[in-house]
């Protein structure tokens, strides 16, 4: 009996586990075509001759356009599906990245011109990822993976500094920072081939079974990573649509906090290499290799707080529990590098960095709130929205540290400033987020209003 039982419902495939390594791969590379600027800018800040407000609009440049695109990727993704949407991101952005290291031969002032307008584009060519990220895991993830599934592709962020730092600092002393932007669009452009290869439906993959599929569907999964249709209950995106998102408290909340987790990424991904160059007097390739101790912590604190929350899920505690708690435990680490402005020990500066970044990872669980709230037929846009506030930080944080360093020359109020916004996110959450809950199509529009 246990025979046939075994040969009527096989163990399910991990087609699935296939298709996060793909999300993580693409995501950690979306991450090193930030993560090259702020290596490469230590050497061509002084070729071009920047100080520390132009390197801020310049780290900000990216952010301009990846916010403005947010709302449009979500909706292309809805529209025509997360394969080609994705997929031609991944080219564009390679190409970007190819041209920019083209425009080194400029002159300083054509360049840093070229070089802003390349980071324009290759910021709206990124617009899709997170958003399609989060629709790739609601499609191929049952709700209780979810977390841990988020996690990973989100510690893509971390992973892309402990990959890339060290190898572009090594490229930048040796070749020149130019050969950094050519090596990564190179490569940017093979991953392309391999999404296109790898990325399908659920039911579509020809190397998933049916008990997959199974597990899948029954545990929450929407199974579609194609075009949305009016019949799932898709929602069309207009201004109507994101005031109605807006006005709901507790995606108001989820928006906010993410705003204030994405400013601690920022600092990281942008000035953290400047701050250890230029505040604490290391070589460009030290930086290179210090920089990967507080990545590789925050990358094992991504994975580890989503599988501590999915891990209290399956204990039977809520939703809203299992997501707050790590939040909460996370942003009260990330705190602690106020600690280094009355440090002058390299060693201990580089651990409470690297305490500060396991907390950011481990409280960076704002995907898997998406995943878990968005009305079923809205994830793309809601993702989009999501996605566009927290990376309005993308801008304001390079700009705004810039602006603190060029005027006070330390580095002191701006670790300040990135703590507080960690404080802030535990606000958003506790009081003003409330129970985290799937919410439906009438939540967010009255009935009378799809009408």
């Amino acid at each position: 009996m246990m025979a046939t039982t075994t040969a009527l419902s096989p163990r399910p495939t991990r087609v699935r586990y296939l298709m996060l390594a793909m999300l993580f791969l693409a995501s950690t590379f979306s991450y090193g075509d930030r993560v090259v600027l702020s290596i490469a800018g230590i050497s061509f800040s002084r070729d071009l001759h920047l100080d520390p407000l132009h390197m801020g609009y310049l780290f900000s440049g990216f952010s301009w356009a990846y916010v403005a695109a947010q709302l449009p990727s979500g909706g292309l993704l809805d529209r025509f599906g997360t394969r080609p949407v994705y997929g031609f991101s991944i080219i564009a952005w390679s190409l970007c990245a190819v041209f920019a290291g083209l425009a080194g031969f400029l002159g300083p002032a054509l360049a840093f011109t070229a070089i802003f307008a390349l980071r324009l584009l290759s910021g709206l060519a990124q617009a899709p990822v997170f958003p399609g990220n989060g629709r790739v895991v609601a499609a191929w993830f049952p709700t209780r993976e979810r977390g841990t599934a988020s996690a990973i592709f989100n510690s893509s962020q971390y992973f892309a500094v402990v990959l890339f730092a060290p190898v572009m600092a090594w490229i930048t002393h040796t070749h020149g920072w130019k050969g950094c932007f050519w090596f990564l669009g190179l490569l940017g452009l093979l991953l392309a081939l391999l999404w296109f290869r790898l990325a399908t439906d659920v039911a579509g993959n020809p190397r998933i079974n049916a008990t997959e599929v199974e597990l899948i569907q029954q545990g929450g999964g929407l199974g579609s990573i194609g075009p949305a249709t009016r019949a799932s209950g898709s929602v069309s995106l207009t201004w109507a649509t994101l005031g109605h998102l807006l006005r709901n408290r507790m995606l108001l909340g989820i928006y906010l906090g993410q705003y204030c987790i994405v400013t601690l990424t920022w600092f990281f991904l942008t000035w953290f290499p400047l701050y250890l160059s230029q505040a604490r007097h290391m070589s460009l390739l030290k930086v290179g290799f210090v920089a990967t101790l507080p990545a590789l912590c925050g990358s094992i604190g991504g994975i580890s707080g989503g599988v501590f929350s999915d891990r209290l899920l399956r204990r039977g505690h809520s939703l809203s529990l299992a997501r707050k708690t790590p939040i909460i435990l996370g942003m009260s680490l990330s705190m602690t590098m106020i600690a280094c402005n009355y440090l002058n020990t390299q060693w201990l500066i580089v651990l409470l960095m690297s305490l500060a970044f396991f907390g950011k990872g481990f409280g960076a669980l704002g995907w898997t709130v998406i995943s878990d709230t968005s009305p079923r037929g809205m994830i793309g846009i809601n993702g989009s929205v999501f996605n566009l506030i927290g990376n309005l930080a993308g801008i304001t944080t390079p700009i705004l540290i810039g602006y603190i360093v060029q005027r006070t020359g330390s580095f002191q109020y701006a670790l300040l400033f990135v703590a507080a916004m960690a404080l802030l996110a535990i606000v958003a959450y506790l009081p003003i987020v409330g129970t985290i809950r799937r919410l439906e199509p009438q939540d967010i529009i009255p009935t009378h209003a799809q009408d």
